[in-house]
């Protein structure tokens, strides 16, 4: 029997799930907000996915409804589930990753580590909690923030009034969140998929590194991770799966402190930029092992093919040209690194593709995928 796939967005984590639709013989449909993006490859469909009869009109013609972004509202995502649709993740665990300030208190109700936080209505909260933790913090947007936006890091209680008017002049009565500025040695991510049935499978954890608040770079697996910090960030991811009910692939990204402690910080319920070295550095990739979760198929392994695999985001692509203009020196100078493009047009900071390399020697691994990757940025 044929299986379908919707996702909803077209950017560049739908384009990736392409291929791996395809060798398992499913047929991918994307629901694109605009003409010309990442995932037009598969897009049947252009239409707002705020706007319900849109969305119920494309879910009426596929199996199962799934995403490449976090952001359709959950009006429409339950109107779905009341007309039958099959949804993952389902509304009920998607709103954890889209509201910071529900996911924290579900996280505190699960028991789970996360950093010293509190909800802000007005300056005088923030004063308070600025006082309580040495005069510096950091305050997110409860909805909308990512790879770095709607993130601030504040050190006097009106350093964020303008998000504050915003809120009211929105007609919002919502709040913001205000989180202790954690002293870390790194950061690490723990991705993992479920399947509804309850099946789980986990990839090594990785570190990720950091370039103006958006993911730059990715070891897999992370150094001097194997044995208790290995088990803890599993058991930390399969706590969060379980405890929301995630369906599809759940990334965990984690702050390792100091003191040698994890703590949540993010969560994203979708493939993750922190696990696209599974695409070559894994048996499963993380975009194959989501459709068969999503469709409740048995999840594939997830071991590593080499023991270091990096990938590095290319940002912005060249000053002029495209990435394809530079296929010729990146393919020749590095025949062993993989070149990931996701379509994209040129623009300062923009995520255009990634590469990744993988072998036995980590800082050769490094060199390699960074050489590549600035060939198509120079």
């Amino acid at each position: 029997m044929a299986l379908t796939v919707g996702v909803i967005g077209a950017g560049q984590l739908a384009r990736m799930m392409i291929p791996a639709a395809v060798n398992l013989g499913i047929d991918l449909r994307v629901l694109a907000e605009a003409d010309g993006m990442s995932a037009e490859l598969a897009a049947v469909r252009v239409g707002d996915y705020r706007d319900l009869p849109t969305v119920l009109a494309f879910a009426k013609t596929v199996d199962v409804i799934t995403f490449d972004h976090e952001h359709v509202p959950q009006q429409i995502l339950r109107e779905l589930v009341r007309e039958g649709v099959t949804v993952h993740p389902g509304p009920d665990a998607l709103l954890y990753a889209q509201d910071k300030l529900l996911m924290r208190e579900k996280l505190a109700e699960l028991g789970l580590p996360v950093p010293d936080w509190a909800r802000i209505t007005e300056p005088s909260g923030l004063a308070d909690f600025l006082q309580q933790h040495g005069g510096r913090a950091v305050v997110k947007t409860a909805r909308g923030g990512y790879d770095g936006k709607g993130v601030r890091v504040v050190s006097h209680e009106h350093d964020v009034d303008d998000w504050f008017q915003a809120l009211a002049e929105d007609g919002n009565d919502g709040a913001l969140l205000v989180e202790e500025l954690v002293h870390f040695s790194r950061e690490l991510a723990q991705v993992v998929a479920r399947r509804p049935s309850g099946e789980i499978a986990v990839w090594p954890v990785v570190e990720t590194v950091q370039k103006g608040g958006v993911c730059a770079e990715v070891i897999a697996p992370a150094p001097q991770s194997a044995g208790r910090l290995a088990d803890v960030a599993t058991d930390i991811a399969v706590a969060v799966a379980e405890g929301i009910g995630v369906t599809g692939v759940l990334a965990v990204e984690l702050f390792q402190t100091t003191d040698e402690r994890l703590l949540i910080n993010e969560l994203a319920m979708r493939p993750h930029n922190s696990g696209h070295w599974s695409i070559d550095g894994s048996t499963t990739s993380q975009f194959e092992q989501h459709l068969r979760a999503v469709l409740d198929l048995p999840l594939g392994a997830t071991g590593a093919r080499d023991p270091w695999t990096v990938m590095v985001n290319i940002f912005g692509g060249p000053a002029s040209g495209s990435l394809g203009d530079r296929y010729g020196a990146a393919l020749a100078q590095h025949p062993h690194v993989k070149v990931h493009n996701y379509g994209k047009a040129s623009r300062p900071g923009r995520k255009v593709g990634h590469v990744t390399a993988g072998g036995d020697d980590l800082d050769e691994v490094v060199y390699q995928a960074r050489a590549t990757a600035q060939i198509f940025q120079d």
